[in-house]
């Protein structure tokens, strides 16, 4: 095979495992899946300008400062200019009403359209300084006819009634991580093919880990059963976990979802007694549920240290929740921690007393 033959080949190769054959084979023909696979193509669409314009280093890139959006959170330029991509991108494609974390409130498109669109436009935005890989997280959700009174209710579903959602990372790669409910799939931008190819073409977290992402900085914070955990994992070997276990922190959620979903780990961040963390502070409309949509349809769990994150009812567009996702049996023994750590019959008495952050 000769290098143009070689080329062709590749070619080929990519536009059968293409996002685009991806959408057209497990969307559906019916029109809502059509509309939400034209969607996902519109915010691809707009997360390439996106990738475009931060790794021009251009005025829009840089971090300053600015308002606070309405989760109290300073907004970057960048912030800004993300949530105007994709809001134009709403507006090209099947949405009623658009919910972001730099809007006060939804924004309505087309009251007659069928999907509704939440989004944190530019999710890790307080890493742009530190070239720390940062992202978009979105969700889709179908808007019904107990909706079209009021469209803006239909963000406020539950998450196990999004019919689509996944997120985007801009690091060394643009990548998608994408589940239309059927599982969840990791897609790269090539340049030279002009769009997305498959990379990873089944995502399964594994039930097991030995990798936590917390950040510990907030340690005498938390409640005394996450404390009792996150003791009994550093006691490594010696302690009742009887092995050793690793931290990672990189305060961009993305990031740290992204390392779970390659090599499994659990991720947690949940209330604490500092004002304004009681619920934590991750939003679960257009953050905490379709993370967890992704984690679920690849395995793994997400809850809110007790009850599953996708059967919650949201109070309102930018409400927060405690978050905890990742490899599957972790998850699960944090919640037997939160409901009553006395009860785990592998803790000893001399671990239940003890703490490594404390003298």
């Amino acid at each position: 095979m000769d290098g143009a033959e070689a080329l062709d080949a590749t070619q080929e190769e990519c536009m059968s495992s293409s996002l685009d054959a991806h959408l057209g084979s497990e969307c559906g023909s019916d029109p809502i899946g059509r509309q939400v696979a034209d969607t996902i193509r519109q915010l691809c669409a707009a997360s390439i300008k996106l990738r475009n314009t931060i790794i021009s280093g251009g005025v829009e890139a840089r971090s300053g400062g600015g308002d606070t959006n309405a989760g109290g959170d300073v907004q970057k330029p960048l912030d800004i200019v993300a949530d105007q991509m994709f809001l134009d991108a709403a507006k090209a494609s099947a949405i009623a009403v658009y919910g972001s974390e730099e809007q006060d409130a939804a924004v309505m498109i087309d009251p007659a359209a069928p999907l509704a669109l939440a989004i944190d436009p530019l999710d890790g935005s307080s890493n742009i300084d530190t070239n720390v890989s940062i992202g978009t997280i979105f969700s889709l959700l179908p808007v019904g006819e107990e909706h079209r009174s009021d469209p803006t209710s239909a963000l406020l579903q539950p998450g196990n009634r999004q019919l689509a959602a996944g997120f985007f990372i801009y690091g060394p790669q643009l990548l998608l991580v994408l589940s239309v409910g059927k599982g969840t799939r990791v897609f790269l931008f090539s340049p030279s093919f002009g769009g997305f190819v498959e990379h990873i073409g089944s995502v399964a977290i594994p039930e097991e880990t030995s990798e936590f992402a917390t950040n510990a900085a907030n340690y005498r914070h938390w409640d005394p059963q996450i404390r009792s955990y996150i003791d009994d994992c550093l006691a490594g070997e010696e302690g009742p976990r009887e092995r050793n276990f690793n931290m990672r922190w990189i305060a961009s959620m993305v990031a740290d979802c992204y390392r779970i979903f390659v090599r499994g780990g659990i991720f947690l961040y949940l209330g604490d007694g500092r004002k304004g963390y009681t619920e934590g502070r991750l939003r679960l409309v257009y953050e905490a549920n379709p993370v967890a949509f992704c984690v679920e349809q690849a395995g793994g769990a997400a809850t809110d240290g007790s009850s599953r994150i996708l059967d919650i009812v949201p109070r309102d567009l930018h409400a927060r929740t405690p978050l905890v996702f990742g490899s599957k049996h972790e998850v699960d023994r944090v919640a037997r921690y939160v409901a009553d750590p006395s009860a785990l019959t592998d803790r000893s008495p001399l671990f239940g007393k003890r703490s490594l952050f404390r003298t």
